[in-house]
C-alpha cells in the first residue's frame, strides 16, 4: 500500500542511514582534533610530482588501472602488482570489497550476515544496509577488546579494523591470525587505516600469502598525510584482486584522478620522512594521554593517531564537547551506547595538544 503523502516513485526509493562523516568547519583559525588528520603535510616528494605534472592530463581519462601507483605500492610492500588494488581511499576499496565479498549462503541458500564488532568503524552498518548484505555485531568485552571466540562460527564474512576505530585499541598479530585461520570459508578483511601508528611489524600484509582468505586493506589519510587526495589500497592475493577489478570495472573504470597517482606514488619513496611524522605523532600521543590522565580522564591505551578518553567524574563528554567547540577545538563524540561519554581526539601538533591540555585544566579546575 502506498503511503497517500509519498509520491508514487518514491516507494522504489532505496532508503538508507548515511554514515555521518566528521564535522568540516570553513574557519581555519580552530585546533582541528576531530577526523584524524595527519597535523604534519605530506613528503616534499608530493609537491615535486605536481610541479612536475603536464596540465595536459587533465583533459584526458586517466589511468584505468592506476599503473604508475598499483607499482610503487607493489615495490614497496614486496608484492606483484597484481597483489594490489587501489581506489578513492580505503572507504571506495572497502565498499568495493563488500559488493564483491559479501554474498555467502548456507545449504539451505539462506544469505550468511557478515560480522563486526558493535562498536567500530560507523561506515560498516551502512555499506551492509545499503547493499542489502546481512550483518551481525559482536559485543566488545568490558575493556572494548574484542573477544575472537566470536568470530569462530558461520558467517559471510568478517570485517575488524585493526587498530579499532574509535576505541583505538590494537590486536595482537597473532590474534588477528587467529580469526583468519579459524574462517577459512570466509573472507576476511582486516582494516588498517591506523596500523602504522602501532608497533612497527604489526600489519598482516605479510600473510597474505599464508591466507587465501585474507584482504588488508590501508589508507593514505591518515600516516601519508593525505586525506584530500583520496587514495586507498587493497593488499591481497591476485585472485581476490582479480575478483575487486572486475566489480569495480562493471561500475566505474577511472576511480582514481591523475594527481592522486602520481602524487601518492611519489611519497612513498620518502621512508625517512614517513617514519619522522609518525614518530612525532606517537610521540605526541603518549605525552597528552598521560597528562590528561593526571586530570582524572580515563583512556583507552592507543595504537593510533588519536586517543579514546573519558572525562572525570562530575562531567560528560558531550558538555566537554561543547565546551570545546566554544573554544575553537573540535575533536569527535559519538552519541551512541557504552561509548557517549568518551571523546574521541586526534593527535596533532605539540602546541595544538598543549592548548588542548591546557582548556581541559582550566575546564576542570574552575
Amino acid at each position: 500500500m502506498i503511503d497517500a503523502n509519498m509520491n508514487g516513485w518514491e516507494a522504489g526509493v532505496r532508503k538508507v542511514v548515511p554514515y555521518t562523516p566528521g564535522e568540516q568547519p570553513k574557519n581555519k583559525n580552530i585546533i582541528k582534533l576531530n577526523t584524524n588528520e595527519n597535523p604534519y603535510g605530506p613528503s616534499n616528494e608530493a609537491l615535486k610530482a605536481l610541479e612536475g605534472m603536464d596540465m595536459d592530463e587533465a583533459r584526458r581519462y586517466p589511468d584505468p588501472t592506476a599503473s604508475e601507483l598499483v607499482k610503487a605500492l607493489a615495490d614497496y610492500y614486496s608484492v606483484d602488482e597484481n597483489q594490489v588494488f587501489v581506489g578513492v581511499g580505503s572507504d571506495d576499496v572497502l565498499g568495493m570489497c563488500f559488493m564483491t565479498f559479501f554474498n555467502q549462503t548456507n545449504e539451505r541458500g539462506e544469505r550468511l550476515p557478515i560480522l563486526f564488532p558493535d562498536i567500530t568503524y560507523s561506515f560498516y552498518p551502512v555499506w551492509a544496509d545499503m547493499l542489502g548484505i546481512p550483518y551481525e555485531t559482536k559485543a566488545l568485552k568490558d575493556d572494548f577488546t574484542i573477544d575472537a571466540a566470536d568470530y569462530n562460527g558461520p558467517n559471510g564474512g568478517i570485517v575488524i579494523p585493526n587498530p579499532n576505530a574509535p576505541t583505538a585499541i590494537y590486536m595482537a598479530k597473532a590474534f588477528v591470525e587467529d580469526i583468519v585461520k579459524n574462517n577459512p570459508s570466509s573472507i576476511v578483511i582486516i582494516d588498517e587505516a591506523y596500523i602504522d601508528f602501532a608497533p612497527q611489524g604489526s600489519s598482516v600484509i605479510d600473510l597474505i600469502d599464508k591466507y587465501d582468505n585474507l584482504i588488508v586493506v590501508r589508507t593514505y589519510s591518515k600516516s601519508r598525510s593525505m586525506a584530500g587526495l583520496r587514495i586507498g589500497y587493497a593488499i591481497s592475493n591476485p585472485k581476490i584482486i582479480k575478483f575487486i577489478n572486475d566489480v569495480k570495472y562493471s561500475y566505474n573504470s577511472y576511480t582514481m584522478n591523475a594527481p592522486s597517482i602520481k602524487l601518492g606514488a611519489a611519497v612513498v619513496k620518502d621512508e625517512e620522512y614517513f617514519r619522522e611524522t609518525i614518530s612525532k605523532i606517537v610521540k605526541t600521543r603518549e605525552e597528552f594521554a598521560e597528562k590528561i590522565k593526571g586530570l582524572g580522564f580515563t583512556v583507552l591505551p592507543s595504537s593510533a593517531n588519536f586517543v579514546f578518553a573519558s572525562p572525570p567524574e562530575g562531567y560528560t563528554a558531550e558538555e566537554l564537547f561543547e565546551e570545546c567547540k566554544k573554544r575553537g577545538i573540535y575533536v569527535r563524540y559519538f552519541k551512541q551506547p557504552r561509548i557517549n561519554n568518551f571523546l574521541r581526539i586526534t593527535i596533532g601538533k605539540e602546541q595544538d595538544m598543549r592548548t588542548v591540555y591546557e582548556f581541559f585544566k582550566d575546564f576542570l579546575t574552575r
